[in-house]
C-alpha cells in the first residue's frame, strides 16, 4: 500500500522529518498539532483553551487537505502538560465534535514542542 503525504499551508509546516499527515488506503494518520499560528509559526498566546482551539483548527485544516472532515475522525490523542486543565479542553473539544464522538486517549506529559500546553493527533477514516 502506498504512503501518500498530506500537506496544507492552512496548518503549520512540519518542524522535523515528518508529514502533517499520511494517507494509506482510506485511513489518514494525522501528526500532532500544537497551537502554532500557521502564518507566523509561533505559539498562540492564551490559556489552554485558546491553545486547544488553535490546535483543533490546525487539525481540521489537515483533515480537509486530506479530503475529509473532523466528522470522520475515528480516534484522537490529547496531550496536556497539566491534567488540571482537562475540563477546559473538553469544553473546546465539544465545539469541534458531535456525538458519536471519536475514541480518545488523554495523557499528561512533562513537555511539548515549543513549550505548548496542548497537542492533538488523530486518525481519520475516509469514505
Amino acid at each position: 500500500m502506498t504512503r501518500t503525504p498530506i500537506h496544507t499551508d492552512q496548518a503549520p509546516a512540519a518542524i522535523g522529518p515528518y508529514s502533517q499527515a499520511v494517507r494509506m488506503g482510506q485511513t489518514v494518520y494525522l501528526s500532532g498539532q500544537i497551537p502554532l499560528d500557521p502564518a507566523t509559526g509561533e505559539i498562540v498566546e492564551g490559556d489552554v483553551a485558546v491553545q486547544a482551539r488553535r490546535s483543533f483548527d490546525n487539525l481540521k485544516a489537515v483533515c480537509e487537505a486530506a479530503g475529509g472532515s473532523l466528522d470522520q475522525v475515528a480516534r484522537l490523542g490529547l496531550y496536556l502538560t497539566d491534567l488540571r486543565e482537562f475540563a477546559k479542553v473538553n469544553e473546546v473539544m465539544a465545539e469541534y465534535f458531535q456525538a458519536p464522538y471519536p475514541a480518545r486517549s488523554t495523557i499528561e506529559v512533562s513537555g511539548l514542542p515549543k513549550g505548548a500546553a496542548f497537542e492533538v493527533d488523530a486518525i481519520l477514516v475516509l469514505g
